[in-house]
Parts: C-alpha cells; structure tokens; sequence
C-alpha cells in the first residue's frame, strides 16, 4: 500500500533528522545562507596530477565550506597517492577515498573518508551537473537525507548530451523533486500523527492525511514559480552534457577549466563489475594555485 511507503518513509527521516519539522527548517535554512551568503571568499585554483596527465580544477567562491575543506585536504596531501575508485562511462569520474591509497587489486572501495561530513550546499540552477563539474560525493537519502557531503570524496562529471525531448523530462523532474520537498517538509509537522496512528493502525487516518497534504502541496507548489531550466542549463546540456538528473541532490563546489582530455582518458580506461578501473588511475599530488 502506498501510505504505508510514505509513512515508513516519513518516519525513517524523522529519525536521521532527530526533530521532526524543526530539521525541515534547518535545511530550508542551510540553502538560504547559501544563497545569501555574506562572507565572501575568492574562486580557488587547484592542479591535479594524475597518471593519466594533469588537469586544473576551479573552486566556487560561494560553498565556502566545500571550497575550504578542500583546500586544507590539498595542502595536508590528503589525495596523494590515492585512485580514481569509480568510473562509468557518459556519467563521472570518481576519487578521494583514502582507503584507496595501496589498495590491493579487486578491493572494494568507496567508503572511506575523514570522520566528519560537510553541510550541503547546493547552490542551484547557478551551479549544475554539466560536463566537467566538480561535485561532492554522499551517502544516499535514506541515510542521508539532509543530503551532507563526503568529507572527502569527490567526482567530476563527463555525462552525455541531452536531447530537446529530455529537457522536458528534466523540467517535469524539477517541478516534481519540487513537490516532493513541499510534501515532505508538511509531513513532518505532523510527524508525531502520523506515528500515533501507524501505532494504533489507522490507516484510513493516515490516508486521509495523505490526501490532504498532497492537496496543500498542489496548492503551495501553484502559489510560487519553481526552479526552470535556463537557457545556460539547456545551452550546456544540449551541446556538451552533462549529468543533470542529479542537479539539486549533490553540493557542485567547482569545475574542470583545463585538462578535460584528462578527464576523458581516465573516463574511458576498462573497469571491472564494481566499476574500478583495472589499471590503477592515480592522484599524484595537487597544489594550490590561488585561493
């Protein structure tokens, strides 16, 4: 039954957010700060030596926690010596598992990372998933819903061009990811409900209160215009690609300005069933060239 998903589901964030409505607001808050963030910082610039050559990466001024944390991991040395552990062709390249760094042939990696995670901030439309951007890794929503990143970890998209037919999916998905956030952020207002009669098995109650939720979202979501693609995110996506099914869900805290022929070659190397590379693809040191 489809209340039952909704309310194993509303309950499950409930508990990863700990207080209900409250971390609803809290993440509504994160995003405006990032938006309206009144601490300036400068676009940084990082070369990244691979065995597969070199490429520079820029980091956005304006995820200054993104930004700054991977600057100290650079200047620590923290990526040196580590792989690119995951790579899937028309999608991304991924590193900065520590865990990686003299891992035997046929190790399972992607786990591993410093004991902290990084507060999401996805600063969208203006930074997207098109070809070349440099993105944070996470956990999954379910674990994970506040969306934190990876202490660590990292991706670089290669994607694919998108077709005119797809970007009217991907504004479907937009206006639906949209409605989902409403519906989610009034379901845990009445989190402490919907616990009560899952308890007490009311699930005529809990359908009921399905219904009238979905019908306040509508509503909320009709009162104010959602996110629209723009004409940069159609231009870029249309003629280079990119990965924007994740646009949204994942901090984009800079992007590839040199060396994309790096990117490809690493891209293209033959992996295995866990899509690691079979011929190790090696970080072999980055340095700060501005900040």
């Amino acid at each position: 039954m489809r209340i039952l998903i909704i309310a194993a589901s509303l309950l499950a964030m409930a508990a990863f957010t700990g207080c209900g409505s409250k971390a609803a607001a809290e993440t509504d808050k994160n995003i405006e700060m990032t938006d309206s963030n009144t601490t300036k910082y400068n676009d940084a610039k990082i070369e990244v030596a691979t065995t597969a050559g070199n490429f520079t990466i820029l980091l956005y001024g304006d995820t200054p926690k993104h930004r700054n944390n991977f600057l100290k991991l650079v200047k620590e040395g923290y990526y040196n010596g580590t792989l690119f552990h995951r790579v899937i062709k028309e999608f991304m390249i991924q590193a900065g598992d520590p865990d990686s760094r003299n891992a035997t042939p046929g190790q399972r990696l992607g786990a591993g990372g410093p004991a902290y995670k990084i507060d999401a901030e996805i600063v969208f439309p203006k930074h997207f998933h098109k070809r070349g951007a440099l993105a944070a890794a996470r956990q999954g929503d379910q674990v994970n819903p506040m969306k934190q990143s990876s202490g660590s970890q990292f991706y670089v998209v290669t994607g694919r061009k998108v077709t005119e037919g797809e970007l009217g999916q991907l504004q479907n998905q937009l206006d639906g990811k949209r409605k989902q956030k409403i519906f989610n952020e009034l379901a845990l207002a009445h989190r402490d409900s919907i616990i009560e009669m899952q308890k007490r098995g009311d699930y005529d109650g809990m359908r009921a209160l399905q219904d009238t939720l979905i019908k306040q979202t509508e509503e909320k979501a009709a009162s104010k215009p959602g996110i629209t693609l723009t004409d940069e995110m159609r231009t870029a996506y249309s003629t280079v690609g990119g990965a924007p099914h994740l646009d949204g869900d994942y901090t984009v805290f800079g992007e590839v300005i040199s060396g994309m022929d790096t990117i490809d070659r690493i891209e293209k190397v033959e992996t295995d069933s866990s899509d690691r590379p079979r011929q190790d693809v090696k970080i072999i040191s980055m340095k700060v060239i501005s900040e």
